[in-house]
């Protein structure tokens, strides 16, 4: 089990931040986020390769997929902060119910637009699980998403105070 909230409370500071900086506290960016989200899921899945059946190219090292993957994590957190669904989340034990990586990258699109449509507790805690499920297919530990995603965080900040 992976309990979210300090990585909820880190995402909360980051928002926050991110907000004042750029004068966006009145703003609605859900939108612009779950289509951020769907974009990093691209550029996740291209650093994979999973789908590249054309090619003899492996994946990218794990260190670059996992920053990528956690480059998700901060929109999936984000968007539940926005949407206020972020009380009592943690990821159970989570069950690989598919074998193909690329199938569950088309699972993933498919739960991010169903919360798109619906912003439920139901479909976000889906859109959540489902991006951990990945996490996990690709090879990721708990603790290994959590260093992560605390290392990018740091660099996020970072990026903000340079001018990114």
């Amino acid at each position: 089990m992976m309990d979210l909230r300090e990585l909820f409370e880190m995402q909360k500071g980051l928002d926050i931040h991110i907000a004042e900086k750029h004068q966006l506290q009145t703003d609605s960016l859900i939108s612009r986020k779950v289509l951020a989200l769907l974009v990093e899921l691209g550029e996740l899945a291209n650093e994979t390769r999973c789908f590249k059946f054309w090619s003899v190219k492996g994946a990218s090292p794990k260190e670059v997929i996992l920053e990528e993957f956690v480059d998700g994590v901060h929109f999936i957190l984000s968007i539940g902060l926005d949407c206020g669904l972020e009380r009592d989340v943690q990821v159970e034990e989570l069950v690989i119910e598919e074998e193909n990586v690329t199938n569950q990258f088309l699972s993933m699109y498919e739960t991010v637009h169903r919360f798109s449509a619906e912003r439920s507790m139901d479909t976000y805690r889906s859109m959540l699980e489902s991006y951990f499920i990945l996490g996990k297919m690709l090879g990721f530990t708990s603790d290994e998403i959590k260093e992560a995603y605390i290392s990018k965080n740091e660099v996020n900040y970072k990026r903000q105070k340079e001018g990114y």
